[in-house]
């Protein structure tokens, strides 16, 4: 068997002057290329992205025009596809990625497990297909979308390792609390 590298939401949006940035993002992907051009030890690296849909409200994940997003469920627009906020950080080297996933496409999604390949395909078949039963996850953020396709992962059998020094969070508090989560779930930390 094998291990993959996933790469959580290392989008322009999600880092500093981003529409929903976080305090180190810039960093987290500046240290994700470091990663790949040092290590050899990836079978598979795969990239995900949100990817909304513009002029929609991405089944009420976009806060309603004039209302205010609570953070929680409903969120200012962000990664909306073909935008330069949806791209991924220009830090983050995508030349080792082998696949490359979108997820919230007209509907709220958080884990990478909940989105599909360019090619149609979902993650879980993805890394069976390659065989992969061990996984570190890096990206932002640590409270969100970390968490969620950190959860799916062991939830599908898979052995993960969180890398922390490559995760950024949105609150220290809600990050803490994560990473909690994921340790009592089975999550391994590097």
């Amino acid at each position: 068997m094998a291990r993959a590298l996933l790469i959580i939401d290392v989008q322009n949006d999600f880092t500093e002057g981003g529409a929903l940035g976080v305090r180190g993002g810039a960093a987290v992907a500046q240290g994700v290329s470091d990663l790949l051009r040092s290590s050899e030890e990836y079978a598979l690296v795969i990239a995900s992205r949100d990817w909304h849909e513009p002029e929609s409200d991405n089944g009420g994940h976009f806060a309603a025009a004039g209302a205010d997003p609570d953070f929680v469920t409903t969120w200012p627009v962000h990664c909306v596809r073909g935008s330069e906020g949806a791209e991924y950080h220009p830090a983050l080297d995508i030349d080792r990625v082998d696949v490359h996933v979108r997820k919230g496409t007209g509907e709220p999604a958080y884990s990478a497990f909940e989105g599909e390949t360019t090619d149609g395909r979902s993650l879980d078949e993805v890394l069976a297909e390659r065989g992969i039963d061990r996984l570190d996850v890096v990206g932002i953020a640590t409270d969100y979308c970390v968490r969620a396709s950190a959860l799916d992962a062991l939830g599908s059998g898979i052995r993960v390792r969180v890398l922390t020094d490559l995760v950024a969070g949105v609150a220290p508090e809600s990050s803490a609390a994560a990473l909690k989560e994921m340790a009592a779930a089975g999550a391994e930390f590097a």
